[in-house]
């Protein structure tokens, strides 16, 4: 099995997709009771926390002035500003419009690994994403959410901020990834994010009021411990195993695995061309991420 092509990369990142959509709504009710910053610092907090033990084992590495350098870059991307974005974007814009800006993250990483990390963009990928990528569009659009926007068109630009973000996340986590683990470069990115986001926590705790609620806490754990390190765990193992443009293709499936938790959770239907929008989109993913041998393969046995 060679690094362009791995099953269990693939499956990891459908993993991280699923818990990332899940995220969206654990965030909105976190934050009808909590202020945005304060769920951030608490949720980077609790995964702090969990890496503790792992320290130890940390310190044995060996790094390089360079390597300094590019893991705070890491951290300056996400969870830094990318968090700042997403939590502006939130509450300005519905899911539905974070849904169509979030699928254009796969076009940017791939021209930035591309360019900066040389990787070879084919023809194959391009089709694929941009099946996808329409895909994603039109679910988007036909997404209804009860949630208030009472500034789309800034929320939606603090999102494609939040996106770009996301893509030089990509970028320095495989270029890391030569060299340190997936639980690390997890570890790395809570660690730096908690001391980050503190201020913001102190501020909002002397500022406002804040109501810790059941659901509110409990959604805080959730996204402290399964969606930093279940998510990040899986998203970076798998940059070990798949090139970051190949990778970055599997964010058109976070507005489908939302609008189906969305169905399952808080009783939203599906619609007939939602559907087929879903279908468009994993059939996209299918073709950037298959290879052509492959298809032409299953093609010719039927």
């Amino acid at each position: 099995m060679t690094k362009n092509f791995s099953y269990i990369g693939i499956l990891s990142l459908v993993f991280a997709m699923f818990i990332w959509a899940s995220s969206f709504i654990a965030l909105k009710t976190a934050i009808n009771d909590l202020e945005p910053y304060t769920v951030i610092f608490l949720r980077m907090l609790l995964a702090s926390l969990c890496f503790v033990y792992f320290i130890k084992d940390f310190i044995k590495y060996d790094f390089s002035k360079s390597d300094i350098k590019y893991i705070i870059l890491l951290a300056f991307f996400e969870p830094c500003l990318y968090f700042i974005f997403e939590a502006k974007a939130i509450q300005l814009t519905t899911a539905s419009q974070v849904g169509m800006i979030t699928s254009l993250m796969p076009i940017i990483t791939a021209i930035a690994a591309g360019y900066f990390l040389k990787e070879i963009i084919s023809k194959q990928l391009v089709i694929g994403s941009l099946i996808a990528l329409c895909g994603a569009v039109w679910l988007s659009l036909q997404a209804v959410s009860s949630v208030s926007a009472p500034n789309p068109i800034l929320g939606n630009f603090f999102e494609l901020l939040a996106m770009v973000c996301g893509a030089g996340y990509t970028i320095v986590a495989r270029y890391l990834s030569e060299k340190y683990s997936a639980l690390f470069i997890t570890a790395i990115q809570v660690f730096i994010g908690t001391i980050f986001f503190f201020p913001f926590f102190l501020y909002e705790y002397t500022t406002t009021d804040l109501n810790f609620t059941t659901n509110a806490i409990l959604c805080v754990v959730y996204l402290g411990v399964v969606v930093t390190l279940g998510g990040y765990g899986l998203y970076n193992y798998a940059l070990t195993k798949i090139e970051a443009s190949k990778a970055a293709v599997f964010i058109y499936l976070i507005p489908v695995f939302t609008l189906i938790l969305a169905y399952l959770l808080l009783d939203e239907k599906l619609s007939i061309t939602e559907f087929i929008a879903c279908i468009t989109i994993l059939f996209g993913v299918f073709i950037s991420e298959t290879p052509l041998k492959k298809i032409l393969k299953f093609i010719n046995r039927k």
